[in-house]
């Protein structure tokens, strides 16, 4: 996937107005962040992986949740499934095109938080020159004070994509048209 795309999941703000509303950073240099996917190979068993190289922010007001927004950038061609050869392969033109379209992008469009630490989470996904909405299953996973004196939260998002919703027709068997995505962010509240 794009280094635009998986730099943008990864930034995942949630950016709200108002003078309570907190923003973060997502926190890729401590590697407290993980974009992972899986997906079916051949009906037989699960290909799992991750993108390595990703940036995002997003902005959060416990008053207003709702009002949250979410910006992450993702480097396709670092995607990382442990196995050189296939990462190879997934770079190239029958699946990531990383050279045509080096960038990946989630930007979100509405956040509905259901007041269980639960919400859903909508966006734009651009992937391959393709921009899609998507639906995100978010968990909030918690928040507070650092060891170091910041301030943190983190949240867990799941969704699935569709590969020829992006023009990926790759055949892996008719139980790999969809890969599922998890989203594991942990965001360092930025302080003015």
């Amino acid at each position: 996937m794009q280094k635009t795309l998986f730099a943008g999941l990864f930034a995942l703000g949630f950016a709200i107005p108002g003078a309570q509303a907190a923003e973060y950073k997502i926190d890729t240099e401590g590697q407290h962040a993980f974009i992972q996917f899986k997906i079916q190979h051949l009906g037989y068993s699960w290909l799992h992986g991750r993108f390595n190289d990703f940036s995002g922010h997003f902005t959060y007001d416990k008053e207003n949740p709702d009002a949250s927004e979410v910006v992450v950038n993702i480097d396709p061609a670092s995607i990382d499934s442990n196995h050189a050869e296939r990462d190879k392969h997934l770079r190239d033109e029958e699946f990531l095109h990383v050279d045509e379209y080096p960038e990946a992008k989630f930007e979100s469009t509405g956040f509905e938080d259901h007041g269980d630490g639960t919400a859903t989470l909508e966006g734009d996904l651009t992937l391959r020159g393709e921009t899609n909405p998507v639906t995100i299953d978010v968990e909030h996973v918690g928040h507070g004070e650092d060891p170091w004196g910041g301030y943190r939260r983190g949240f867990k998002g799941t969704t699935k994509l569709a590969l020829e919703d992006y023009g990926i027709d790759y055949d892996l068997g008719p139980d790999a048209e969809e890969v599922y995505l998890t989203l594991s962010i942990e965001g360092v509240r930025q302080d003015d």
